[in-house]
C-alpha cells in the first residue's frame, strides 16, 4: 500500500514592514506624506520670512512642526505651524532677525572693499563664505533645538556634534547651489533645511541617550 506524498511546504509570503503599510483606501504611503509636509512647511516658512525679522521664529516653528510630525505620525497643518510660530515670536527672536540684514549689509560692504586694492583681498571671499556657513549652521542648530535657545547653547550644540554640523554645512551648500541654478525653487528650500536641522538634532539626542 503506497503512502501519499507529503504536501509541499509553502514559503511564507513576504510581508511589508510596518512603516510601509497603508490604510484601506490610502493612495500614497508615509514617505509621500512626509514629502507633502515638508513642502507645506517650506511654503509657510517662506511667507513668514518675508518680514525678515520673523525669519528665526519661522525656521524654529518649521523645525518644531516637523519634529512633532516625526514623533507623533501626524501630518503637518498650517494651523499647527502658526501656533508654533506665535509661541516662538518674542523680543529675542526679533532681535536675532534684526541681525540678519545687518550681517548681509556687512558682507556686501566687505565684498565691495575686496574689489579694491586692499592687501589680502583674495582671502576676503573665502573667509566670508566660511563665516556665512558658520552663521547658517548656528541658526539651524538654534531653530531645531526644543525650547528657547541662546547663542551659547547653539554654539555648544554645534561644537558637541561636529559630524552633524558638517551635514548641515552640506545642506546649506546644496541649498545655495539650487537657489543659484533654479531661483524659482527658492520658496521650497526652507522646509528641507528645517528638516535636515531637525534630523541632525534628533540624531545627536539619540546618541547622547545611548552613551
Amino acid at each position: 500500500m503506497s503512502r501519499s506524498a507529503p504536501a509541499p511546504v509553502r514559503a511564507p509570503l513576504p510581508t511589508r514592514a510596518p512603516s510601509d503599510r497603508r490604510e484601506p483606501g490610502e493612495v500614497f504611503g508615509p514617505a509621500f506624506s512626509l514629502f507633502a509636509d515638508v513642502l507645506l512647511v517650506s511654503l509657510l516658512t517662506s511667507l513668514c520670512c518675508l518680514p525678515v525679522l520673523t525669519a528665526p521664529a519661522a525656521f524654529a516653528a518649521a523645525a518644531e512642526t516637523l519634529r512633532e510630525t516625526a514623533a507623533g505620525g501626524r501630518t503637518a497643518s498650517a494651523r499647527t505651524y502658526l501656533v508654533r510660530l506665535r509661541a516662538r515670536l518674542g523680543p529675542r527672536s526679533l532681535l536675532l532677525g534684526l541681525l540678519l540684514p545687518a550681517f548681509a549689509v556687512a558682507v556686501r560692504a566687505d565684498l565691495a572693499l575686496a574689489g579694491g586694492e586692499l592687501p589680502g583681498r583674495a582671502l576676503v571671499g573665502p573667509s566670508l563664505v566660511v563665516l556665512a556657513l558658520a552663521a547658517g549652521v548656528l541658526l539651524l542648530r538654534a531653530s531645531a533645538a526644543p525650547g528657547p535657545v541662546t547663542a551659547r547653547t547653539a554654539w555648544q550644540r554645534t561644537a558637541a556634534d561636529p559630524h552633524g554640523s558638517l551635514l548641515l554645512v552640506a545642506a546649506l551648500v546644496l541649498a545655495a547651489l539650487i537657489a543659484w541654478a533654479m531661483p524659482l525653487l527658492l520658496p521650497l528650500l526652507p522646509g528641507p533645511l528645517a528638516f535636515a536641522a531637525t534630523a541632525v538634532d534628533l540624531r545627536a539626542t539619540a546618541k547622547t541617550r545611548k552613551s
